[in-house]
């Protein structure tokens, strides 16, 4: 038998109160509590505080409700929050670009959302926007990532001497996309290139491969090195290191992240004691580790999945992110580029906002950027 079917419909009214009421407080939920709600009409007449109190025993026994300490209130679970999930959504019927019903909170998010994309256009400026409108709704951490393939084409490429032997190379594609990286010059014989020289190989980029694919450049570079026997090959050898260093090879494409509202955890974690803290640098320090957040949406979030997914068990993935949770949805970018757009945040988020923001987010890029798909 399922675990959900092995609640009565009272027991999950009552749940789903605690849950609730769980996610407003952050404290622990009291038979009294409940009780209350039901006199308001929310569980319906004649629930006694009593009748609610066993009640509440077997969603313990069930291993949904847990004491945190001798106090009489009880918090939900994890597997709580996974079964009150599973329902919001279901019961919605939640598909891609489908929104929750359950509240008027919905048209308020859209109409927030659509405010905050007006006069956006382009992949990057999408992806920024979309990070802070995430957080400001959810208040999590919003998070938008964007693989371009390779196919997208160079409009622009700079590099910046940053010191001896650190080149900053900032390349932009057609889509929007900026891609920026700090490159280590090992592989030249003195070690360091001069700021003429930086300026010198991306004009020969701009002016030559301006349109072409990323791949594509890559490839005629390798064989005009190849081809040439002259002063011109120091200058091509150069450009072939450089645009090595910035889109390496193998790499399947241009990746950009954004992310915004790391402060937001700071006020949800209930830090205290050095322990808390230090727990709560760690934290910090994963989020801020782009290339694990990456790989942290990749193992979770699926471009052929048709829902927004809510992932509890981020632990297994990342030891950092226990208790945090990851709300998110692929989202169709310019080209054949893919990306996820999303949230982390703490069990005790707005589970029901966060999931229509998200899911009314991936609407926008699909409709603004493919608006005649």
């Amino acid at each position: 038998m399922a675990e959900a079917e092995r609640i009565t419909a009272r027991q999950w009214a009552i749940l789903t109160a605690i849950v609730e009421n769980y996610i407003e407080t952050g404290e622990p939920v009291g038979s009294g509590t409940i009780a209350r709600v039901q006199a308001s009409g929310g569980l319906g007449a004649g629930l006694s505080s009593a009748t609610v109190r066993n009640e509440m025993a077997e969603l313990a026994n069930e291993g949904l409700l847990e004491q945190p300490h001798t106090s009489a209130g009880r918090v939900p679970t994890a597997r709580a929050f996974r079964m009150y999930v599973e329902r919001l959504s279901g019961e919605a019927g939640m598909g891609r670009g489908g929104l929750l019903s359950g509240s008027g909170a919905r048209g308020r998010i859209e109409s927030q959302i659509d405010s905050s994309f007006a006069g956006v256009s382009g992949t990057q400026a999408m992806l920024e926007r979309t990070s802070h409108v995430l957080a400001t709704v959810s208040s999590g951490v919003g998070v938008a990532m964007a693989l371009v393939a390779g196919g997208d084409t160079l409009e622009h490429v700079h590099f910046s001497r940053l010191g001896k032997g650190r080149v900053l190379a900032v390349v932009v594609t057609k889509s929007g996309l900026v891609r920026d990286r700090v490159l280590a010059l090992d592989g030249i014989p003195s070690g360091d290139v001069t700021t003429q020289e930086l300026e010198i190989a991306a004009n020969f980029l701009n002016e030559h491969f301006r349109g072409w694919s990323i791949e594509r450049v890559r490839a005629e570079i390798g064989r005009l090195v190849e081809q040439e026997r002259s002063e011109y090959q120091q200058l091509l050898t150069s450009v072939e290191r450089l645009w090595a260093g910035a889109v390496p090879e193998g790499e399947p494409g241009v990746q950009t992240v954004y992310m915004e509202g790391v402060a937001n955890l700071l006020g949800r974690r209930g830090v205290g004691t050095a322990e808390d803290m230090a727990r709560l640098r760690e934290v910090l320090a994963a989020l801020e580790a782009k290339q694990r957040l990456v790989e942290l949406l990749d193992a979770y979030i699926d471009a052929k999945q048709e829902s927004v997914r809510v992932i509890f068990d981020l632990e297994e993935h990342s030891p950092e992110l226990a208790g945090l949770v990851l709300i998110a949805a692929p989202a169709r970018m310019a080209g054949d580029g893919r990306g996820t757009v999303g949230v982390i945040g703490p069990k005790r988020i707005h589970y029901e906002n966060t999931m229509n923001a998200v899911s009314y987010i991936a609407q926008v890029f699909e409709r603004m950027l493919h608006p005649t798909a």
